[in-house]
């Protein structure tokens, strides 16, 4: 098992985001059996859950003439619009059946504020919302952060960079995660975890028990 200070933070392994899905990661259901085996190796499991609002305002169908994939400036910034996913209470937006989520103590739900998207599980995309999940880690004497899950050039990357940012040691691991990857984002993606100092590493790198 990792130590008493790890936890494993399991973004968005949801079924919008794996095949058939509205807003489908490529093969983004091949990391299950990865991200399962990984969960028997912490003790503290948590999971985040996109959770939006109908008509969000990150859904393209929200912006009259735009489509999926095209970015908008809103008051807080560039936001790229997406197909509708992840609404409450939908299929789409449920844990996919084959996740062990029972082993989560912890499950963060984002992007639930119609008017603000949520790619990072600690803070939102306006950069003054928290979700609360550094306060809990702090409170729980976890200082090391494992990622893995869904899409890791957006809701990983940001999770991970705004981890380390907040004073955790945070690594992604690599071959259970699976990208988006439009327009070199995951290479742009791999490239600023590198600049940040945070660690991708491939599963077996720890979850044989090994304590990085």
């Amino acid at each position: 098992m990792m130590g008493a200070d790890a936890a494993l933070l399991v973004v968005d392994v949801q079924n919008d985001f794996c095949p058939g899905g509205a807003l489908a990661v490529p093969q983004g259901d091949a990391i299950l059996p990865v991200v399962n085996r990984l969960m028997e190796s912490f003790d503290h499991v948590l999971l985040t859950q996109d959770w939006h609002p109908s008509g969000h305002r990150s859904f393209a169908s929200s912006h009259p003439g735009k489509q999926p994939f095209e970015t908008v400036r809103l008051d807080y910034g560039e936001q790229m619009l997406w197909p509708d996913h992840c609404v409450q209470g939908t299929r789409g937006a449920a844990f996919h059946p084959a996740l062990a989520r029972q082993r989560a103590e912890l499950v963060i739900r984002k992007g639930f504020r119609r008017d603000i998207d949520s790619y990072s599980a600690f803070q939102e995309n306006d950069r003054r919302t928290p979700t609360g999940l550094a306060g809990y880690l702090r409170e729980r004497g976890l200082s090391k952060l494992y990622l893995c899950g869904l899409a890791t050039d957006f809701c990983v990357l940001y999770s991970a960079l705004d981890a380390a940012r907040l004073g955790f040691a945070a690594t992604v691991c690599a071959d259970a995660c699976r990208a988006i990857d439009r327009e070199g984002s995951l290479a742009k993606a791999r490239q600023a975890l590198a600049d940040a100092g945070i660690a991708w590493q491939p599963s077996v790198a720890f979850a044989s028990g090994t304590r990085p």
